[in-house]
């Protein structure tokens, strides 16, 4: 019989694949990362408990390619800063995606909030335009131009937070009580330049992002650098707690909340 590619694969198979995965090169990125300072009531009202607020109000885009072997991807961040007890970090609201691989994996696995979305990075000479847009909506544009270099900061350790979670099958919250995880990532920059220029936030109702308003600019800067990372489940946190701010993951959150008819099919 030939082989069934739904049926069962070896063990040897699964650890050919876990083999492939964890001896992966270097995958470097092209990224622009704008950082502000934003009103402290919004930044404490979007973070689920038990996160906290830091002590100063920041707001974190990234706008990266990533050079993939085969195809390249578009990947985003829109995340405020945030603390779990003594480690601080930063909590992302969403993440556009440009392909679905990446989509799939850094939502079932970590609990990232990503979305299939628009990621643009361009250069022409020393002036740069970054954009996360969904829906026919740039929710995000950073603009401005290359006005030096910086020296690339040494190799470091960063964390952000996800909630992890399935809707419930008869639509009344959680099947089990969702987890935070702590995503630690180990950055490596090898060029850095910095940008003069600004930060554009459209209103949009898919992503609201335009709350965070842009009080201060802190910088704009446009690098190459290569990071990995490694999760880890650090508590289970109450389901009640969560449920409020199940909206930030889905377009509709009706689509979470409200049972499948009698008899239904996916």
């Amino acid at each position: 019989m030939a082989r069934v590619r739904y049926g069962a694969r070896t063990e040897a198979e699964i650890a050919a694949t876990r083999a492939r995965s964890a001896g992966l090169p270097d995958i470097w990125s092209t990224g622009v990362v704008a950082v502000w300072e934003t009103d402290p009531d919004v930044v404490a009202a979007v973070l689920p408990p038990p996160l906290k607020p830091t002590g100063r109000p920041l707001v974190r885009v990234s706008v990266s390619k990533v050079d993939l072997p085969g195809y390249p991807l578009g990947a985003g961040s829109v995340a405020v800063a945030a603390a779990h007890g003594d480690q601080e970090g930063w909590y992302p609201l969403v993440m556009p995606m440009t392909h679905e691989r990446a989509l799939t994996g850094g939502r079932e696995v970590f609990g990232e909030p990503k979305k299939l979305g628009e990621v643009l990075v361009e250069r022409d000479g020393l002036v740069v335009r970054a954009s996360l847009a969904r829906h026919g909506i740039a929710f995000v544009e950073v603009r401005g131009a290359v006005s030096g270099e910086l020296p690339p900061p040494e190799p470091a350790e960063k964390t952000d937070f996800y909630f992890k979670f399935l809707p419930a099958v008869d639509g009344s919250g959680f099947d089990g009580d969702p987890v935070l995880v702590h995503c630690v990532r180990n950055e490596k920059v090898r060029k850095l330049e910095r940008i003069t220029g600004d930060v554009v936030l459209r209103e949009s109702m898919y992503d609201p992002v335009a709350d965070l308003a842009v009080h201060r600019l802190v910088e704009i800067t446009i690098g190459e650098k290569t990071t990995d990372q490694k999760g880890r489940v650090v508590e289970r946190v109450s389901a009640q707690d969560l449920l409020p701010y199940l909206h930030q993951r889905y377009d509709d959150p009706r689509q979470a909340l409200d049972a499948p008819p009698e008899g239904s099919a996916g």
